[in-house]
Parts: structure tokens; sequence; C-alpha cells
């Protein structure tokens, strides 16, 4: 019987009987007691190997993301790999995918490889309502380890969220739209994630604080594909706007190609602001405005939390930064 045995029987991964077996803080009462119970019906003692494999001993971190195609979560990936290679500590990287079972298979596999943490990248694995069962499998990793959401929350015992404001920066964006003087400003997103539900909430206050109403038809959903947004906004005759604000600098694009196709004047005739100041956004002409998501920011709050929380340090649940607006060709304000 050895550490791989305890760790199957228990239903845990082999840092977590590490861990237990250190007595680590990091792991529940319920599992460690769990944990104990099946060391002693199989008379298990600890060696060395087991109690060397404590906290912080792997100086391994797990890295999710559910698409590394994308710009915003690749430069995040980019990131933490580079700066927590300079705190000692190599990265796992798992892609899920955006399919709820794929992300139960990729935490639950990432979990089997000793990691000392989880980061997920991306709004994706916070559900719009967070006491939802979606999301107990989050909760059940953080009972092995500290798991850190970048721009997605969860409520939960050993979880730590670093978060853009993106409610106010939608708000601020779409606020600045009105007061240059749009009226009929399409709100257009790819998802309907956690960030984006925040965006969508900051379009609509700023909205009803201009005394203009809400109009569900101007909430448009498209895949994040260049092609795909210009395509369908062509297609819809039916839709009358002179400003887009978009949740991707992609989608963004695709309505800077579409006011080309329709001889449209940017910024005169239509405005367009993206979203994540990516380097879509300075590759198109004229160039985008867009609202930087601080995504460097968000890094640098997780690799600090991290490290703090991994020397028993008492760290904030959640942390937010302001997201702001970069003017550029796309507006005239």
């Amino acid at each position: 019987m050895n550490i791989y045995d305890i760790a199957e029987l228990a239903g845990v991964s082999i840092a977590t009987v590490s861990r237990v077996v250190n007595d680590s803080p990091m792991v529940s009462e319920k599992t460690k007691q769990r944990v104990r119970k099946v060391m002693e019906e199989n008379d298990y003692t600890p060696n060395v190997f087991a109690r060397g494999l404590g906290l912080n001993s792997m100086k391994t971190v797990g890295l999710m993301c559910p698409d590394i195609a994308d710009a915003y979560m690749a430069r995040a990936v980019a990131y933490l790999e580079q700066n927590l290679k300079e705190h000692g500590y190599n990265c796992i990287l798992y892609c899920s995918g955006y399919d709820i079972e794929e992300r139960h298979v990729a935490v639950h596999s990432i979990l089997q490889k000793r990691i000392d943490a989880l980061v997920l990248i991306g709004s994706s694995y916070a559900e719009d309502d967070e006491n939802s069962e979606k999301v107990e499998y989050i909760r059940e990793a953080a009972k092995q380890v500290p798991v850190f959401m970048m721009n997605g929350c969860i409520q939960g015992e050993n979880i730590y969220c670093a978060l853009c404001n993106d409610f106010q920066a939608a708000y601020m964006a779409v606020t600045e739209l009105l007061q240059s003087g749009r009226e009929e400003v399409l709100f257009l997103s790819d998802s309907h994630s956690y960030s984006a539900t925040q965006k969508l909430r900051g379009y609509k206050q700023a909205l009803k604080d201009a005394g203009l109403s809400v109009k569900d038809s101007m909430c448009v959903y498209v895949e994040n594909k260049i092609d795909k947004a210009r395509d369908l906004l062509l297609s819809r005759n039916d839709l009358m706007f002179d400003a887009v604000f978009a949740t991707e600098d992609g989608l963004a694009v695709g309505a800077l190609k579409y006011a080309k196709k329709r001889n449209l004047s940017v910024p005169r005739d239509i405005s367009i602001i993206g979203y994540n100041n990516s380097e879509l956004s300075v590759c198109c002409d004229p160039e985008l405005s867009t609202v930087d998501s601080r995504g460097d920011r968000l890094c640098k709050i997780i690799i600090d939390s991290m490290m703090l929380r991994l020397k028993n340090r008492e760290i904030r649940s959640k942390v937010y930064a302001n997201g702001f607006l970069i003017r550029r060709e796309t507006t005239d304000f």
C-alpha cells in the first residue's frame, strides 16, 4: 500500500494525501478525516517520499483556459508562465474547452498532477448564478488546492478571484458614446459568460441613466470571429445603429468591416468600441478604440496573492481592477 493507493481509495490527489500527512491548513477537516480513515483501515505509514510531497514541495502550478487560441487567454498564459517561473514554479497547461463536462474532466485530470495551486483563466468558468451546481466541481477542487480565478467570480473557501470591473468599464464606454451624440448603440457579444453578463449590465445601465430605453433587439450575439460578425451585421437589415459596443476586439473589427462594406465612414457615421486592447485593435485601419481590461494587472494580482497563500498568509478572496477606455480612431471623442 503506497501513497498512490491511498489517494485513489480516498478519491483525492496524492498532493492532498501529502498535505494531510503534513497537517496542512489548506485541506478541510472533512477531507483530512476521510483520508486518515483510509490510512488507518489500510495500516498505511507515511514514508519520507510522502512527507516530501508536502506544501510547496512540488513547485508546480496548473493553468487552465478554455482555448489557448484566444488572444486574451494566450496573453494571460504567457504572463503567468513567465512570472511563475521567476518564483521557481513550473506550469502545467490544460485547455478545457467550453463544454461543462469537458471542464470537469480537465480539472480532475490536472489535479492528479500534484499541483500546488490552480489558475482558471477566463470568465466562462464562472456561471451567472454562482450558487449553480455547475460550479461545484471548482469548489471541490478548492478542497485540494487553492484555486485562483482570472476574471471569474465564485464564492467559496480557498477560492480567490481577480476581476476587471467589467460593469464599470462597459458603463463608462457606452456613456461616452451617448454623450458624443450617439443614440442607437448596438451591444455585440459572443457569449453569456460572467464577464459578458457584467458588460451587458453596464451597457443597459448607461442607457437607462441617459433616459433611453433598452431594446433586446439591440443586443446581438455571434461567434467571436471577424468574418462571422461582419456577415451577421450585413444580414440584419432590421438593425439601425450609429454605434457599436463589442465585448471582444474581434467582434469590433467585424463591425468595422461591416461599416466598410456599407460605405459608412468611421467614426463620422458610426462609432465602434472594442474590448481587451488586443493586437487586433492596432492592426486594423482605422485603429480601434477599446477598453483595456487590465489583463496583465489581473495576472500580477493572482501571482502575488498565490505566493502569499502558499506561505499560509491571509489574502483577499476578491480583488477588482478598473478597466479604462483607450481612445483611437473609431470614436470621435
